[in-house]
């Protein structure tokens, strides 16, 4: 069976990615839950750093200029289905286990896993590379504490992923002008 597709629909434009269910199941199936109920529309791009990275998916972020953009997550003690077992995210702030199998390298286009630096504190955060952070790998603790699996890749409109990573920004890393997830759909 093939991987899920997403397509983002965002107020810049669109563009699509593979999901990867087939080595990080649990990962995906978390971000595929969250899309299939609405999660993310509605919800600003908090954090944008030309030359790094695209921030999004906490829900605080539907208000594009709200102070606390980047703390929250999924309902506390939700649940999603995974290869037909059920996974409770946890009952404090909606994290997943993490899944650290695959190594597959935080290259330009790729979606991962955003978190706290602390363990299973990844929920519905995540961002897409512009560049290559290979400091972000989780494989690799001799260049950072942090560990961020990768789950998707880009696959058409890198373009417009571009176009957001050079959207003018405030201090906070903020796009001035909001840019906003309008939908994002899974086939």
């Amino acid at each position: 069976m093939p991987n899920p597709t997403a397509t983002f629909n965002t107020t810049e434009g669109t563009f699509t990615a593979e999901i990867f269910m087939d080595t990080l199941p649990i990962t995906a199936s978390n971000f595929v839950d969250l899309c299939n109920t609405g999660f993310y529309n509605g919800v600003h791009f908090h954090r944008v750093i030309d030359g790094f990275m695209l921030q999004f998916g906490c829900p605080h972020a539907k208000n594009a200029k709200a102070q606390n953009s980047g703390t929250g997550g999924p309902k506390p003690g939700s649940t999603y289905t995974c290869g037909g077992r059920t996974i409770t995210r946890d009952a404090n702030e909606g994290c997943i286990p993490d899944e650290l199998v695959d190594k597959t390298s935080n290259e330009p286009g790729t979606l991962s896993m955003a978190n706290t630096g602390a363990p299973n504190s990844g929920g519905s955060q995540f961002f897409v590379n512009t560049v290559h952070n290979e400091f972000l790998d989780w494989f690799r603790p001799d260049l950072g504490e942090s560990q961020h699996p990768v789950f998707g890749r880009v696959v058409t409109g890198m373009d417009i992923v571009n176009k957001i990573g050079k959207a003018r920004c405030d201090s906070n890393d903020n796009p001035k002008t909001p840019i906003m997830m309008n939908t994002i759909t899974i086939a």
